[in-house]
């Protein structure tokens, strides 16, 4: 199954990226072990439109076109539901059990995510009801898909 994190901005140079570039690299390396095929990164350009209803559908239409075909979403906005960490594992394995070719974690600019992409997805996960910046939430949901690959293989980085 190819991972694919797909973000609204770019990540500049920093902590950040430094972070990201770290988690996925232990992510492609332990994912291997569970059928993880690729860790593949998408970023989408800041939409200019002038009000926040038509940045944010601009943004979904440009991330939704980039996604692969029989893709599971799984998108991060605050009006999810809050998994543990445990339970973001099994909803993994459950994509890659099914045969899901892809999986995509998709994360919002900042006007959120439209309504047609989180409709759209397979699972609506936050991590609270805090506002973070997209460069934090990437780091975040890295370090959750390489602690869920850890659960799945019974790696100890994971501690309940």
């Amino acid at each position: 199954m190819q991972l694919i994190l797909a973000a609204i901005g770019r990540l500049k140079k920093g902590p950040e990226q430094e972070l990201v570039a770290r988690y996925g690299d232990r992510l492609i390396k332990a994912g291997k072990a569970i059928g993880i095929t690729q860790v593949k990164t998408i970023e989408i350009v800041e939409s200019r439109a002038s009000s926040s209803a038509n940045r944010k559908r601009e943004e979904a239409q440009s991330l939704l076109s980039r996604l692969p075909d029989n893709c599971t979403i799984f998108a991060f906005d605050e009006r999810g539901k809050s998994p543990s960490s445990r339970q973001f594992a099994k909803h993994v394995s459950q994509q890659l059990d099914g045969g899901s070719p892809a999986l995509a974690l998709i994360i919002g600019g900042p006007d959120g995510l439209d309504p047609n992409l989180t409709n759209q997805a397979d699972k609506l996960i936050s991590f609270g009801t805090a506002t973070f910046p997209h460069q934090l939430v990437r780091v975040l949901v890295l370090e959750q898909a390489y602690r869920a690959v850890t659960i799945l293989t019974n790696h100890p980085y994971h501690r309940d």
